[in-house]
């Protein structure tokens, strides 16, 4: 409904949905009607409070990863809190995704030399196949084929290569990684396989989605999730509230409707 007043509003000036705006100083090419796009259009609302997490745990002059960047909503904000001498690693799979999120790199050259962009698809080892197409697009208009519950279209993957992250960072980590931003729609124990490094010997904090349901969808669970997390010394916290959460399966279930997902933060404790 929002969409569609903007989408009538700007007609009347002769407007179409393309929109190049700036949002807490930050410059963006936008389709508004896209998901996202129109989130960060309406005030940059889009994921409020991971911005305000990320803005607690992030800290100048850091490596942080950004996996899952999508058009790069967060990539860019990372951008700006980790300063001149931090960087940003963004990993998008979908090419869909990746152009856009490369146009608003363009649209920020003060922000170009913090950020490396990856057209990949993260997963357990190198070279193996990629899905041919991945949940990157948000429609807002009512289409064919989009997912069920998250109401998502799938985009092609058919440019990106398979990365296990330990052999990326291996490559182009000349620091130790401090965050990771994840946002993988179900695809999480296939990027954490591919990351045992990571995760044992720097154990940066995670800011992630937990979405349940998704993980069944791509033939995972909650408890392979948990596996990845656990042995290496992590606890979850809610991101909004900060209050530790539950560490089984069981628990963290309970926290999650079905069909919806929760935002939280893993830390080593």
């Amino acid at each position: 409904m929002i969409y569609h007043a903007v989408h009538a509003g700007r007609a009347l000036l002769g407007r179409n949905d393309r929109a190049t705006v700036v949002r807490d100083s930050l410059t963006y090419d936008l389709d508004l009607s896209e998901g996202i796009d129109l989130g960060i259009y309406l005030g940059n609302f889009y994921e409020r409070q991971t911005r305000a997490a990320l803005r607690k745990l992030v800290s100048p002059g850091a490596l942080v990863l950004d996996i899952g960047a999508n058009i790069g909503a967060h990539t860019l904000h990372l951008a700006q809190l980790v300063g001149p001498h931090g960087r940003v690693l963004a990993f998008e799979p979908t090419e869909y995704a990746f152009r856009k999120l490369r146009r608003n790199l363009e649209l920020n050259p003060s922000l170009a030399s913090r950020v490396k962009l990856f057209h990949c698809f993260l997963t357990e080892n190198d070279g193996v196949s990629v899905p041919n197409d991945i949940y990157s697009s948000w429609p807002l208009v009512t289409e064919d084929a989009l997912h069920a519950k998250h109401l998502g279209r799938g985009m092609k993957t058919d440019k990106a290569q398979a990365r296990s992250l330990d052999s990326i960072l291996a490559e182009h980590a000349e620091r130790k990684v401090q965050l990771v931003k994840l946002d993988v729609d179900g695809f999480e124990c296939d990027v954490l396989r591919g990351a045992s490094a990571l995760l044992r010997d720097t154990r940066p904090i995670f800011v992630m989605e937990l979405a349940p349901y998704l993980l069944e969808e791509r033939g995972a669970s909650l408890d392979q999730l948990l596996s990845c997390f656990i042995p290496n010394g992590y606890v979850f916290y809610d991101e909004r509230t900060q209050q530790r959460l539950p560490s089984t399966e069981k628990g963290l279930q309970g926290l999650v409707t079905s069909g919806e997902s929760v935002n939280i933060i893993a830390r080593a404790g």
